[in-house]
């Protein structure tokens, strides 16, 4: 299990120190959710914040895409550092391009599905992606609720890659906590994101330890 810390739930004005806490914790990547306003109800983090955290850590840098039309700012991520992009199947009209890009910078891609999106959704694209991200929450805002039904998609899509002997791994996104995480890496999950059970508890670095201890 890799834990990607989003630093959307993280005290901006010590980014730096925050990152350090995590990775000492034993994060395995660092998330970043970037949001347009539009796509999402929200505004955050850009390339610039990428630039930053990339010269603060070596871990990868997880780019989550919740923006219209993200085909047009791969290139601006991956030269600003991403190690890893998703992009929204609901997003990107251009699905198998923007991934075929993504894979052309040397990056890792990936596609993301919104809670009520079917994994139908993935039938033509899978063979093609390092990784699916699958929203526990509907995209927006730090610390909603895990939604239950995300189990069985995680389960199901998990049969569906073993079945036809796909590469990609499993991303999780949404309400994770101690509570739940062993459940939803039990279920499939490899990549596990998390935001608020990472960051607001005062001390990043136990956070983190604590989130990985109890995934089991």
């Amino acid at each position: 299990m890799i834990l990607a810390p989003s630093i959307l739930a993280a005290d901006l004005g010590r980014l730096a120190d925050e990152v350090a806490a995590v990775e000492r914790g034993g994060a395995g990547a660092i998330h970043v959710d970037v949001m347009d306003g539009h796509f999402a109800p929200n505004l955050t983090l850009g390339p610039k914040v990428v630039e930053a955290v990339r010269r603060r850590t070596r871990l990868p840098l997880d780019v989550h895409l919740m923006v219209e039309c993200g085909d047009r700012y791969v290139d601006a991520f991956v030269d600003a550092g991403a190690t890893w992009v998703s992009l929204h199947v609901e997003a990107v009209p251009h699905l198998q391009r923007a991934v075929a890009h993504v894979s052309e910078r040397g990056a890792q891609a990936g596609v993301v599905l919104n809670p009520s999106t079917p994994l139908s959704a993935l039938e033509e694209i899978l063979p093609e992606v390092d990784y699916v991200l699958l929203m526990s929450v509907n995209p927006g805002f730090s610390g909603q609720v895990f939604l239950p039904s995300s189990l069985d998609k995680i389960r199901r899509l998990r049969e569906t890659i073993r079945a036809r002997g796909l590469r990609a791994r499993i991303e999780v996104d949404g309400g994770v906590n101690a509570e739940n995480i062993r459940t939803i890496v039990g279920a499939g999950a490899e990549i596990i994101v998390a935001g608020v059970a990472a960051f607001s508890g005062g001390d990043p670095e136990a956070s983190a330890r604590g989130l990985i201890e109890a995934s089991g």
